[in-house]
């Protein structure tokens, strides 16, 4: 017993490095905008680097499916995990840096760090999960987990940093601290504006946590690796001894190409993993998974400040802290009550996106969306977060354990797939957001919405 929680502590751990660096920049913005020429479009060119960044895994799964085996895949997760530490270690010197570009001031150190630390956490999608496969089929579930509390536990180190922390206070009064001579209307400015108190720590001191978040993360890869109570643990272990017929069949199965040519499509069972499904069911599979995270990932997450900050800066940073705890509940649910039902699969995904339907609405019609003015706007919102994120979260398992029990190469094409589905999300919000503005800014000091 005490063997297999070593097992899943190490096991979560490990999940926790896979997108803790990248989540932990994005919730430091409130800190690191004031500070770079970029202002506020950082965020914009933060989403276009985190997909350029996607070479990463495209490079791993290309290699998968024409050069099987020829990747050592525990090395490719060392490299990455290290490259990881490093970047992280250096954002804590030079995040602050500017560089003149044709004349123009940009922060080029902090965007090609956070380029380095993009293609780090993008890879892991493609390489830490493969790995998983190795140990038996619940430890799956605990990654799952590890790999939630890599948006929380960055949240939650924020939150106690202070980050976004503000009160509203009349415009006239920042004017006066900002400015020696100011004109009639801007002495009789009488509209509020946020204004944020100062972090506990620094910025600086956020980054040396991210990285030491990082280590952890290798010194659990380390563990998972050699220590002999996890060998007992793989999934082709019987009571410690290896099951050597076993290991050359799976060694077989992930050399085993995913796809294969039209004409064996017209069988009634697929070629994919053990062929216990048909193509369309393959293709159902993947497409959920791709839009399941097209919408988690990066869709609704480029508009939640319109969605959530009209009802207050604290519905705001509750709506975001939610949605990080409803990731790792909802894996942690499937430890217990674990489901392969494709039907059901289905039926979460409608009602999740339904709930990402009403997260929409509110963003459209921000600054004055619904019940703007009353505590149940606020309330509904969070809990509409938390609901979208903790259903979406249960039908990425549900897609995880299917194609866990497919083989090493269907998990490696489910992480191209979730980055696949990032992407798409990504391209598809950002001309939105930042091009065609078709979205009006949400204000935390809201007065104007009747």
């Amino acid at each position: 017993m005490a063997m297999s929680i070593l097992t899943h502590v190490l096991a979560s751990l490990f999940g926790m490095g896979s997108w803790v660096t990248i989540c932990g920049v994005w919730v430091e913005l409130p800190l690191i905008v004031p500070h770079v020429p970029e202002g506020w479009y950082l965020p914009s060119y933060l989403s276009v680097i985190v997909q350029i960044a996607n070479i990463g895994p495209l490079f791993i799964t290309l290699m998968h499916r024409f050069r099987p085996g020829t990747l050592n895949e525990t090395a490719v997760i060392y490299f990455i995990v290290g490259f990881g530490i490093l970047a992280s270690f250096f954002l804590a010197f030079f995040w602050s840096e500017t560089v003149a570009v044709r004349g123009v001031e940009c922060s080029l150190p902090l965007l090609l760090l956070i380029f380095f630390i993009s293609i780090v956490d993008c890879t892991s999608s493609v390489t830490f999960l493969p790995f998983m496969a190795q140990l038996k089929a619940e430890y799956l579930m605990t990654y799952y987990i590890g790999e939630g509390l890599s948006g929380l536990v960055p949240a939650l180190m924020a939150m106690v940093q202070g980050v976004g922390v503000m009160e509203c206070v009349n415009a006239s009064q920042i004017l006066r601290s900002n400015e020696t001579h100011l004109n009639e209307s801007e002495k009789d400015a009488n509209y509020l504006v946020p204004h944020y108190q100062p972090a506990n720590f620094s910025v600086e001191a956020y980054f040396f946590f991210l990285t030491a978040m990082m280590v952890v993360c290798l010194v659990a890869f380390l563990l998972l690796n050699y220590h002999p109570a996890v060998a007992r643990e793989h999934s082709n272990n019987t009571n410690g001894n290896g099951d050597h017929t076993s290991l050359r069949k799976n060694k077989r199965s992930e050399q085993k190409p995913m796809m294969r040519s039209q004409k064996i499509i017209e069988k009634p069972r697929s070629t994919f993993g053990t062929g216990r499904y048909t193509w369309i069911q393959v293709v159902y599979i993947y497409i959920i998974l791709a839009w399941v995270n097209a919408l988690t990932n990066t869709g609704l997450p480029s508009v939640q400040s319109y969605a959530c900050l009209p009802y207050g800066d604290q519905a705001y940073h509750w709506s975001a802290t939610m949605a990080n705890v409803a990731n790792p509940i909802a894996c942690f649910i499937t430890m217990f009550y674990t489901q392969r039902s494709l039907v059901l699969m289905g039926v979460l995904t409608s009602i999740g996106s339904l709930i990402g339907v009403f997260i929409m609405s509110m963003a459209v019609l921000s600054p004055c969306p619904l019940l703007v003015n009353e505590t149940s706007g606020a309330i509904i919102i969070v809990l509409a977060w938390f609901f979208f994120i903790f259903i979406l979260s249960y039908v990425k398992v549900i897609v995880a354990v299917i194609l866990r029990d497919e083989g090493h190469s269907a998990l490696v094409w489910c992480g191209a797939v979730v980055q696949l589905g990032s992407m798409l999300g990504a391209v598809t919000m950002f001309p939105l957001v930042n091009v065609f503005e078709f979205f009006t800014s949400g204000d935390p000091c809201n007065t104007n919405c009747q």
